[in-house]
């Protein structure tokens, strides 16, 4: 069998090679993630020049794609960068994925990755570290999630779905727009969330141009390759409340980019967005909502399962790969000295350098 991978700049992808892709991600269970869309890496592309993809082909079939962001010194990071949630290969469900291999024939020196779903090319031997994704099941209907998960929610189940109830009952007029396409609208989404970010003391990732570029790029689409933008909005009395900006697959929704009007925080009116949001989509048949990692109450008590996910690095060689080993052998020295808190820094600077880099456009 003859083996041939090569890296390839997107607007290398054959006509071929783009309906493999697309097989690929639509025969796989695993791939449902708007994140491993034809479509996204076509709209990320748009938007930065370091977009490149992996293509491995076996006896002139195209087999395996990684699409990736990389530096000028040949370090690797996972597509979008830090806005990436889920990476990892698209690939024939019954190809073998050796990623090392992959890695070295395609000539790169360092792939970091944060977010690998599921455990192709042996993942398990690079991460050093393992968090989960949430999943919304929404398969069997609204009525369904909710009478599964009303007892494991709790407190904060119970809470989310009761402001849309309190804000009808209260006599205001709510108006939903499942997809708003009013230019204002997203316009708002940012104004919100860089004052989120700010006022918590967050990266604010809209204060880099290619995101907001992304997000409308997104929006702009009309789902043919796989994934389109989503601007759903609430307003309360006829002023605009809640807005969320998600990426809508063909299965599944990736919850985003939530804001809201900290002027009616007392409303709760992202509750009630997410609440109608979720009905909406399950008018459109969408089985799975996913709501990323992170150690959020309001995930755990939505969340049906876990997508797995690792973080971890490869490392081949060339100078890129030495200041990678030696930045995490410092941060592995300094986790073990008893230290307290102070053990941790060398690791939250790495993380923090490495964020500001995958954020920066070449």
């Amino acid at each position: 069998m003859t083996v041939h991978v090569e890296l390839k700049r997107p607007e290398a992808l054959s006509r071929a090679e783009r309906e493999a892709w697309m097989a690929f991600q639509a025969a796989d269970a695993n791939l449902a993630s708007p994140y491993f869309a034809l479509g996204f890496f076509d709209a990320v592309a748009s938007v930065r020049r370091d977009v490149r993809v992996v293509v491995r082909s076996r006896d002139g079939a195209p087999d395996l794609f990684l699409p990736l962001q990389l530096d000028s010194i040949g370090h690797a990071r996972p597509l979008a960068g830090p806005l990436g949630d889920h990476h990892g290969v698209i690939a024939d469900p019954a190809a073998p994925v050796d990623l090392e291999a992959v890695l070295r024939a395609a000539g790169l020196q360092v792939f970091d990755f944060f977010g690998w779903t599921g455990d192709r090319g042996d993942i398990g031997r690079h991460g050093d570290y393992r968090d989960g994704s949430w999943v919304v099941d929404l398969t069997d209907g609204l009525d369904a999630f909710k009478a599964r998960q009303k007892k494991i929610g709790g407190n904060t189940f119970r809470t989310i779905f009761a402001a849309r109830r309190k804000l009808t009952e209260a006599g205001h007029h709510v108006r939903f727009t499942p997809d708003d396409q009013r230019p204002e609208t997203l316009e708002q989404m940012f104004a919100w969330k860089s004052a989120q970010y700010q006022a918590t003391g967050h990266f604010d990732v809209f204060s880099k141009g290619w995101t907001k570029d992304l997000v409308e790029e997104l929006c702009a689409l009309d789902g043919a390759a796989g994934v389109r933008g989503l601007v759903s909005s609430l307003e309360v009395d006829g002023r605009l409340a809640a807005i969320h900006f998600g990426i809508l697959g063909d299965r599944a929704l990736h919850y985003w980019f939530p804001a809201y009007d900290a002027g009616l925080a007392r409303l709760a009116p992202g509750n009630a967005l997410l609440d109608h949001l979720l009905e909406a989509l399950c008018e459109l048949g969408v089985g799975e909502v996913h709501l990323g990692p992170g150690e959020y109450r309001y995930k755990s008590a939505l969340g049906s399962w876990q997508i797995p996910l690792t973080r971890g690095y490869v490392a081949l060689g060339g100078p890129a790969a030495i200041l990678r080993r030696a930045a995490s052998a410092l941060e592995t020295r300094a986790a073990g000295l008893p230290l307290g808190p102070v053990s941790r820094l060398p690791g939250k600077a790495f993380r923090r350098i490495d964020l500001i880099a995958g954020f920066r456009a070449a």
